[in-house]
């Protein structure tokens, strides 16, 4: 089996997801060349040896419709010769993509590939491509969930209720995750990996406190929805959830022999793959299987995983994960997570591999495992091994 291996990766800072956020001015099919281009400025790759890009946006209709990933190919200047596609596995659509990339390159299909992802929520805000009396969901899955799904706030409640996790917990868990993203903008620990000199995510919040957090009032209150469901404490607000961003990732993937050929340095292997699939209506939970699932292929167990990057979509979800797991939280999320650092849907799973590899680096890891929790109760899990 040939290796796939990382040699670079690169993201934008993550601005907030509406008008005036940073990169709110920024179409995103721009966005999303700008890493494009700078894995080639960072590596000095001709870009015309590149098989295959593959990006992930989740929104796609309207600034991110017919195929972003392409246009953002030919925006980079890459020659037309570059093919692009764009995926959608909801908030782990660019995870899929460097699964899709790294698997094309261990079975010959690709030499070098791009694996990518964008979502700009300030200029395509999330669920804009569900048009008015369109019914995406049909009459055999109404057949099959009578009582209805519900929206993934709602799923958070419904975990935090089942795990017994309480709003205390998870605002400490969130005032965390903003303490760890400010220190690690402040230590220098984000420089390398972020493209844009003097740019920082927008969204972290150095001087938020336990008492700002507690005076959130609940984010998804509604009194059918609790007679439905009479166990919801009403506990997510959108300070112990991920908020709407914007922002791009790109990671450069290629043969570990075609590295060697080139003179790249392979940084991190992938190891093993997962996805899988959970009960819809709490549409979260799929990580914890997905985690199980990558560990076994792998033949490792959670003690040999050194890092881990859980997407923070809120923090009921990585909270119960960790129970489940038993993973200490000095291994877990380590630079913060998408509570402090954000959330740009269609981008997020690059941007934790990115961060992930980084984080690898500079302490030493040998094995890395990124899960993330996405819409309809599936998720990704990927183990990378630093080289």
């Amino acid at each position: 089996m040939r290796d796939a291996v990382i040699v670079e990766a690169v993201r934008t800072p993550v601005g907030r997801g509406k008008p005036g956020g940073a990169l709110h001015d920024e179409p995103p099919v721009d966005l999303l060349a700008r890493t494009l281009l700078a894995l080639v400025e960072r590596t000095g790759i001709d870009p015309g040896l590149v098989d295959d890009v593959i990006g992930g946006c989740v929104t796609q209709v309207g600034d991110q419709a017919v195929n972003i990933t392409r246009n953002a190919v030919l925006a980079a200047g890459f020659p037309e010769s570059v093919p692009g596609m764009t995926v959608d596995r909801q908030c782990g659509s660019s995870q899929q993509a460097a699964h899709i990339a790294a698997q094309g390159v261990m079975s010959g299909s690709y030499d070098i590939a791009i694996a990518c992802g964008v979502e700009s929520m300030s200029r395509v805000p999330m669920g804009s491509n569900v048009l008015p009396g369109s019914d995406p969901y049909g009459r055999r899955l109404a057949e099959r969930y009578p009582d209805g799904l519900v929206g993934q706030g709602i799923s958070a409640e419904l975990i935090a209720a089942r795990w017994k996790i309480s709003r205390e917990e998870m605002d400490a868990f969130a005032l965390e995750s903003h303490r760890r993203a400010a220190a690690a903008w402040e230590s220098g620990e984000f420089d390398r990996e972020v493209a844009w000199a003097g740019q920082r995510d927008e969204s972290v919040r150095p001087g938020t406190s336990a008492q700002a957090l507690a005076g959130l009032r609940s984010a998804y209150h509604d009194g059918a929805t609790g007679e439905r469901f009479p166990e919801i404490g009403w506990q997510i607000t959108a300070g112990n959830s991920s908020p709407v961003n914007d922002g791009a990732a790109a990671l450069l993937i290629m043969e570990a022999d075609v590295a060697e050929r080139l003179g790249l340095r392979p940084r991190a292997r992938f190891h093993s793959f997962a996805v899988a699939g959970d009960d819809p209506l709490l549409m979260l939970t799929a990580i914890m299987p997905a985690t199980e699932k990558v560990l076994a292929r792998a033949g490792l167990g959670i003690g040999d995983i050194d890092l881990f990057e859980v997407n923070e979509a809120f923090a009921s979800v990585v909270l119960a994960w960790q129970r489940e797991t038993g993973v200490e939280a000095d291994r877990l999320n380590v630079r913060g997570g998408a509570i402090a650092i954000g959330h740009p849907l269609g981008a997020s799973g690059a941007r934790l591999m990115t961060t992930l590899l980084h984080n690898l680096e500079d302490r030493g890891g040998r094995y890395g495992l990124q899960t993330m929790c996405e819409a309809g109760g599936l998720a990704n899990a990927t183990i990378v091994e630093r080289l």
